[in-house]
């Protein structure tokens, strides 16, 4: 089957590369030329693990291409993803669904077969109504259907994500895109892929239902972090006690800095957003997201308060290990560290900081940083060394090494990556999260 994947960028580049491998003939499509280019020399636009050896590899054979022209990308495709860009609305925080509205009208004036057009993108409620209104005002003289499939990719583990989900979410009530989404999907079936049709509204909201509840979890077990602070109890035992219960589950029940990266703020946002738009207005997430910025800034204060408080740490300097919202991406989209690091600057403090993969992209949004070529090179000096993503080549630094080269041996933890006896017996004043 041939697939069109139109936006070649995380979810377009991820699904299309997957959808090649399972053995479909992909076109990604993508107005910027310089991608495009770079992505036919096999040069990636973002970091993933084993992205650029899959797309290699099925260039290589064949099955994957890449084009600017959406009218020779998309013929002779039976199902046509958009996966463009949905971010935040500058001024309302909504949804920008342009780019998606833009593909829609393109596909209306270019479609010359039968295809099923499927919105990939996180969108809002009734966004499919939308494309199939722009479509059907086209003029098309062909059949074609509107589906939702929304993805649930996480950055750092996105190929595994697609190749061994928990669940294929497909919005649809034509029996006909029913089918072919069947078979876009059939090679999955081998590993017993749970595939959930509902009306395509209902899975334009799982997405956004999906995220808000993880932000949520995230949210609650950070706040108990800060209760278990107050009264002397350990956030790790914490969550663990109540994610052994079933009904709770272990994941994304971890303390730390808040949450960032390409979906929870924007698509938390959005879901407000629409809950506003229809007077059913979503108390919890709304709590979640004021709480989820403020803790951000609140990190910054607690290496401050690390420091020996605002009026010492004016002049000390800090280095940040880890730039990026999470481990395994160069993604700096909301990132903790954006934050911390500008609450630091604001109290005058000199920050330092390395990432294994995300300094590119932290330059411009911390042009006060100094970007440093290692996580050694970053602690040279530093009055308190900030642990803020967790990074395997961070979880074993050589703690003598790192006192050595320390103006003041303060450690602060923002991952709880460290035991703490561990680390104040070689002697280091250390802090965490949740932890006595």
């Amino acid at each position: 089957m041939k697939i069109a994947m139109v936006g070649s960028g995380y979810v377009g580049l991820v699904s299309g590369a997957c959808f090649a491998d399972f053995g479909h003939d992909v076109v990604c499509i993508d107005k910027d030329p310089a991608k495009i280019e770079s992505l036919q020399r096999g040069v990636m636009p973002i970091y993933e693990p084993g992205l650029a050896e899959l797309v290699t590899s099925n260039a290589k054979s064949g099955r994957l291409s890449f084009t600017t022209d959406l009218a020779e990308g998309i013929a002779g495709a039976a199902a046509i993803f958009i996966a463009v860009g949905t971010p935040s609305r500058r001024g309302d925080g909504h949804a920008d669904l342009s780019y998606v509205y833009a593909v829609a009208e393109e596909i209306g004036q270019t479609l010359v077969n039968d295809a099923v057009i499927v919105t990939k993108s996180t969108v809002p409620v009734g966004t499919g109504d939308e494309v199939e209104r722009i479509l059907s005002e086209a003029g098309l003289k062909v059949k074609f259907a509107v589906a939702s499939n929304p993805e649930f990719l996480r950055e750092g583990a996105a190929i595994g994500d697609f190749k061994r989900p928990d669940r294929i979410v497909i919005g649809t009530d034509d029996e006909w895109a029913r089918s072919v989404m069947t078979e876009v999907y059939r090679p999955l079936f081998l590993n017993k892929a749970p595939i959930l049709f509902t009306a395509r509204r209902s899975s334009e909201l799982i997405k956004y239902a999906a995220n808000a509840f993880l932000a949520v979890k995230i949210t609650f077990i950070n706040e108990m972090a800060d209760l278990c602070e107050k009264v002397g109890a350990d956030v790790q035992d914490v969550s663990r006690g109540i994610g052994m219960d079933g009904r709770i589950g272990a994941k994304f029940l971890h303390a730390g800095p808040g949450y960032g990266g390409s979906c929870f703020p924007k698509d938390t946002l959005a879901l407000l957003k629409t809950a506003e738009d229809y007077e059913a207005p979503t108390r919890i997430v709304e709590a979640v997201v004021k709480v989820n910025d403020a803790r951000k800034r609140a990190m910054g204060r607690k290496v401050i308060e690390a420091l020996g408080g605002i009026e010492a740490a004016r002049g000390k300097k800090a280095a940040l290990l880890g730039l990026t919202f999470k481990p395994q991406t160069d993604d700096m989209r909301d990132s903790p560290s954006i934050a911390i690091a500008q609450t630091l600057v604001d109290a005058g403090v000199e920050v330092t900081a390395y990432d294994p993969e995300g300094m590119d992209l932290a330059r411009p949004l911390m042009p006060q940083v100094a970007m440093c070529d290692s996580a050694y090179a970053a602690i040279e000096g530093a009055d308190a060394t900030v642990i803020v993503t967790e990074w395997d080549a961070f979880r074993a630094l050589d703690l003598a090494r790192v006192k050595a080269a320390m103006n003041a041996p303060v450690l602060v933890d923002l991952r709880n990556v460290y035991d703490p006896a561990e680390v104040r017996a070689k002697g280091f004043a250390y802090s965490s999260v949740g932890r006595p």
